[in-house]
């Protein structure tokens, strides 16, 4: 760490203007005092350099490994596609360095599994992107169903919608299912985490994984392409103390619902819903409640303590990112476990997996 207390970042995968990194992690680091993005690393050194001087920051790179193996760095994080994030966690691992990827970990849980067992190995801290863990909303609903506030929670819905996944998709690579970045993973798997973050974990599933088209217009190609990930997901199953669940992914969206999650119980009632048609992990969330028969929902302020980033934090997808990385520097700074870490993403990986397994056996998945 440096002398000044700030924790040093190096980001791999940061584009002028594009991707997640710009969109999410910079907004997010310039405006938390205690951080500092220092380094950026991207394919070709050309472009590294570009993106270093368009952010202002000091050191460029194309070796994700020199990167973590620079001094200056204290954490790196990694904003790359899915399929090409192993290497430059394992080198951060490999680097001793503390290590913040974005979700999904891996492309299959076998390589999570690896970061996961490298991370624990080397004693480095780790982090996932699993925003929704550190929301404002679903962290005070979380509480509120733990201490009581609907009473015994008897069931629950989620429903959610993936513009991206209609007539054409933006990214190419998302097409194939075997790059681990598609509908069922990325939207479903970060709005499924907040279910189970909210109520624990699944009791038995039945899933559907259905593709309704088996190609599609890839927007940064310019042409049709075979597509094998799936554009459409339902769940239905028994969660934590017994709830019954139902939730649905739909691809291709365009109108209607962007999100909403229902929570029914014996005393009361929890809504979260949508404020903004970004990906619920990416916007804040409107939190409602009510108890006892006949009242009417009504709004639910999140109460300070659930915010953990001054209030120069830019709204939308930089502030999830930004309380992540609050937690993630207390954790270096006292060296103990981060959550959501990479032992987190495993478990999201199990239950995706689960779910393949149903759809493509027609079996109910006991846990």
């Amino acid at each position: 760490m440096a002398t000044s207390d700030k924790v040093r970042i190096g980001i791999v995968g940061a584009s002028p203007g594009r991707g997640f990194a710009a969109i999410a992690h910079i907004p997010a680091l310039q405006a938390l005092p205690g951080m500092e993005v220092v380094a950026v690393c991207t394919t070709r050194q050309g472009s590294a350099e570009a993106a270093a001087r368009h952010f202002n920051i000091p050191l460029a790179f194309s070796d994700p490994a020199k990167l973590a193996q620079h001094p200056d760095v204290d954490l790196v994080t990694v904003c790359v596609k899915v399929p090409d994030h192993a290497p430059p966690v394992m080198a951060a691992i490999a680097a001793g360095k503390p290590v913040y990827c974005e979700w999904p970990l891996g492309r299959t849980t076998a390589e999570a599994v690896a970061m996961l067992e490298a991370a624990q190995r080397h004693g480095v801290v780790h982090a996932v992107g699993l925003q929704g863990q550190v929301s404002p909303a679903i962290c005070y609903a979380k509480d509120l169903i733990a201490q009581g506030y609907a009473g015994r929670v008897l069931s629950a819905t989620i429903i959610g919608c993936a513009a991206n996944w209609g007539a054409t998709i933006d990214r190419a690579y998302q097409v194939d299912r075997a790059n681990g970045a598609n509908l069922m993973t990325i939207t479903g798997g970060h709005q499924i985490d907040a279910l189970c973050y909210c109520l624990g974990e699944f009791r038995e599933l039945t899933a559907f994984v259905v593709s309704q088209r088996d190609s599609i217009l890839a927007e940064d190609l310019g042409r049709v392409v075979p597509k094998t990930s799936p554009d459409q997901l339902v769940v239905n199953g028994i969660i934590g103390d017994g709830a019954v669940v139902t939730f649905q992914i739909r691809g291709g969206m365009t109108r209607g619902t962007e999100f909403l999650f229902e929570i029914h119980g014996d005393a009361g009632d929890l809504v979260l819903s949508a404020t903004s048609q970004a990906s619920m992990q990416r916007q804040e969330l409107r939190l409602q409640g009510a108890q006892g028969k006949g009242t009417a929902l009504a709004d639910l302020p999140i109460p300070p303590s659930y915010r953990w980033v001054p209030t120069s934090v830019p709204s939308g997808s930089p502030y999830n990112v930004a309380q992540l990385y609050t937690k993630m520097a207390e954790g270096i700074r006292s060296r103990t476990p981060v959550s959501p870490g990479f032992d987190a993403a495993i478990t999201r990986h199990r239950l995706i997996d689960a779910i393949q397994r149903a759809s493509d056996t027609g079996k109910k998945q006991v846990f």
